[in-house]
């Protein structure tokens, strides 16, 4: 009842505060879904395999690879477009191309509505501190113009408005600004993993499949010298 009781005595913007509270509340169970609970890892081991069939050209494995052990993962995804344009033929300024793009797509998703969590603690500061301010002045200004009986009412009903809005927009704000100091932690080392992760595969489809077509025609050079010493020999 006495939290009631605070909640009317505080006046119109504790309706603005509980709302931001309610939203902040919101984003910080859906980000806490989506970052520790719902977020896939790839294997560690998937760059070393996925080498193998890099290095020999079998891209075709390389992607059934990927979709079987990082299955819905933003590395997986990552990856496959990467590997889609070097099995289509593309080159290497257009595999780096799609890789950033989906790299980009999948930060985009990753790091969405953590920086709200930042607004909506801020918000709820200055609703509070908005409270305050006209909580003092209908006081100060109720005092000046009622009889000496009813001012210190008058005047205990205004500062307990302005106290209780400081109050429950601190209680909003500070919750909602350690989730968002955890959140954007907890973004910055996924963000950073793939950015690394993306660039040492990258590197992997350019320079591994540059020297499994140099082998492949350094072997038909061979081939072609090996015909026509026969056939000199022959003659």
């Amino acid at each position: 009842m006495s939290l009631i009781n605070a909640y009317q005595a505080g006046g119109i913007f504790m309706h603005f505060i509980l709302l931001v509270g309610f939203i902040a509340t919101g984003i910080v169970v859906e980000r806490a879904l989506a970052l520790y609970k719902n977020y896939r890892q790839a294997p560690a081991d998937l760059r070393t395999k996925l080498l193998t069939f890099i290095s020999l050209g079998q891209f075709n494995e390389a992607k059934s690879y990927v979709e079987m052990a990082a299955p819905k993962t933003a590395m997986g995804r990552i990856v496959n477009a990467g590997i889609n344009v070097r099995q289509a033929g593309g080159g290497d300024e257009e595999v780096q191309a799609r890789m950033d793009e989906a790299l980009t797509q999948e930060i985009g998703i990753i790091d969405r509505r953590t920086g709200f969590l930042a607004v909506y603690g801020n918000v709820a500061t200055l609703l509070g501190l908005l409270g305050t301010v006209t909580g003092l002045i209908a006081s100060f200004t109720s005092v000046s113009n009622a009889n000496p009986a009813e001012r210190s009412l008058m005047l205990g009903q205004g500062i307990a408005e302005a106290l209780n809005t400081t109050a429950f927009g601190l209680i909003v704000a500070i919750p909602a600004l350690v989730a968002y100091a955890i959140y954007q932690n907890r973004t910055d080392r996924i963000v950073g993993q793939l950015t690394e992760d993306s660039s040492k595969i990258f590197h992997d489809l350019l320079f591994r499949s540059e020297s499994q077509a140099l082998s492949a025609k350094n072997g038909a050079v061979k081939g072609r010298d090996s015909v026509a010493a026969s056939f000199s020999q022959g003659n």
